[in-house]
């Protein structure tokens, strides 16, 4: 989790190279990666050795913390800035303002959850950064002059300081060194805790490199395995979700699922693995012919349940540890792709066995247009005899894909393709997989296990008839093996509920 508190700071002249100011405000409220946050008073043990950093790089430190002090309102700290071109940098920018905020790391111990903001109570300082923003304003400035050797100063001179300016106490610097060994000593030993910083600078930003940090916690990298877990915390950290940044991860935007997309959809209950669906058995009838004082007639309603199953999809890759130390960035952005396509055609699949099993067998037709003509003319209107509602969908394999676009009129013209032919039966096009023929929605689907055009090459859809229900995200899960490899899975749950078996209308060859 990541916390951002800024601070603008002052720079004294480049020959005390001291950067100082206040680097926590108390109560001060921020929106950070983990939602609405703020520091309680005393919420902060600085008894790490506590370095300053460049934009929370740890391979750029610039300093090291010299003295600090606490009251009511925060905590205020002083900087020595080491004598490297990165040092130097920093006190110009910090002098001149262009990088001017403070921002803490620590380990949070323990937090409440305060009408939705997250009120840390306890944790350890890791580091502080030199930042370019902050997110929470109105931090107070101090201003602090030191000499070159802070270290040997006279205490006459401590205690002296320039027309508004304030000096935080040795006294303070000397505790924290005495009882620095011991604590570091606790702090190691202690259990891996989420890593807080006061900056969104999370390096999960995609599905890749939630992959990525993924594998690597699992070969036994603690900071990869603080940023999994802040990422997967939803319980109690809103702001911890990924959802901005796992967008390819989530399967209702998984692309290339045609005879899904060409059904109704619906949520998956949050447990069980089945669930029923209430179905109408008998529908109620009036009398239209009643006469004065006689019976009520007309049937009642009957209802019954369909039981539908929870199934899972799930798709495994076991790679090399080589592999992946000497892989690209890119590469776990491509297993991603990889294990989601193979998701989306597994339960595209399962769609289609669904309509085999439970869809009504057509007519038998021809394997031509006329054929394809008279299968849509003749099934449109016994879909919704069956079913009540219309049949707007047309799903086909890429067999009949391959016809309809050849599909030419008397005089060689283009059916389907052509921009403006005379009694325009539909348009599909080489460029995309959905277009319309004679008035339906028309899927091409390239996952169909039918690869030529026979029985159950195509199919005429109510949507309504069936229903896919799929939860609300699939789950991706890495597993360090004894041999030196490593299994990445990817797996998701599902439903497929047929409603009415005549909503949907199979090809039949003749």
């Amino acid at each position: 989790m990541k916390i951002e508190f800024p601070v603008t700071l002052t720079a004294a002249d480049s020959e005390s190279r001291i950067i100082a100011g206040r680097i926590v405000q108390w109560d001060s409220q921020g929106n950070t990666s983990a939602g609405a946050t703020v520091f309680k008073p005393n919420s902060i043990d600085f008894s790490n050795n506590t370095k300053l950093l460049l934009e929370h790089n740890r391979t750029q430190p610039i300093g090291k913390m010299m003295e600090w002090s606490q009251d009511e309102t925060g905590i205020t700290a002083s900087f020595k800035i080491a004598n490297t071109t990165a040092g130097s940098d920093a006190l110009i920018e910090a002098s001149t303002g262009l990088r001017d905020n403070f921002s803490v790391g620590v380990m949070v111990d323990a937090w409440e959850n305060q009408d939705g903001v997250m009120a840390i109570t306890a944790s350890k300082l890791v580091e502080v950064s030199l930042v370019t923003d902050g997110a929470i304003p109105g931090a107070v400035v101090e201003k602090v002059a030191a000499s070159e050797n802070i270290e040997n100063s006279e205490s006459t001179d401590s205690e002296k300081t320039n027309e508004g300016e304030t000096k935080v106490s040795d006294a303070v610097s000397e505790a924290t060194t005495a009882t620095e060994a011991v604590e570091a000593a606790k702090v190691e030993a202690s259990a891996p805790k989420p890593v807080a910083y006061t900056a969104p600078r999370s390096p999960i930003v995609s599905a890749g490199s939630y992959l990525e940090h993924s594998i690597k916690a699992a070969m036994g990298n603690d900071e990869s395995r603080q940023y999994v877990r802040a990422a997967d915390d939803t319980s109690t950290n809103t702001g911890l979700t990924l959802a901005p940044h796992m967008a390819e991860f989530v399967t209702t935007s998984i692309d290339g699922r045609p005879a899904v997309d060409a059904i109704s959809s619906g949520v998956l209950p949050s447990s069980g693995m089945s669930f029923t669906i209430p179905k109408l058995t008998t529908a109620p009838t009036i009398d239209s012919n009643s006469t004065e004082g006689e019976a009520l007639g007309g049937t009642e309603m009957a209802s019954s349940y369909i039981t539908v199953d929870v199934k899972k999809a799930a798709g495994l890759q076991t790679i090399s540890w080589e592999l992946l130390d000497r892989s690209s960035p890119l590469f776990y952005d491509e297993l991603i792709r990889e294990l989601n396509y193979a998701y989306a055609k597994a339960t595209d699949n399962a769609v289609t066995d669904a309509l085999t099993t439970s869809g009504t067998l057509a007519s038998t037709q021809a394997a031509t247009i006329a054929g394809l003509k008279a299968y849509i003319a003749k099934e449109v209107p016994a879909a919704y005899a069956a079913a009540g509602k219309f049949a707007r969908n047309l799903v086909l394999n890429t067999s009949w894909w391959e016809t309809v676009i050849g599909a030419e009129d008397g005089s060689n013209r283009p059916l389907f393709t052509a921009s403006n032919p005379q009694n325009n039966p539909g348009n599909v096009s080489g460029q995309s997989i959905v277009g319309t023929v004679m008035g339906l929605n028309t899927f091409v689907d390239p996952h169909m296990t039918v690869t030529t055009k026979i029985d159950d090459s195509a199919y005429i859809i109510a949507p309504e008839a069936f229903t896919f229900y799929e939860a609300p995200k699939t789950t991706l899960q890495v597993q360090a093996l004894a041999n030196g490899r490593l299994q990445v899975a990817v797996y998701g749950y599902y439903a497929i509920a047929a409603k009415v078996g005549g909503g949907v209308r199979r090809f039949n060859l003749t």
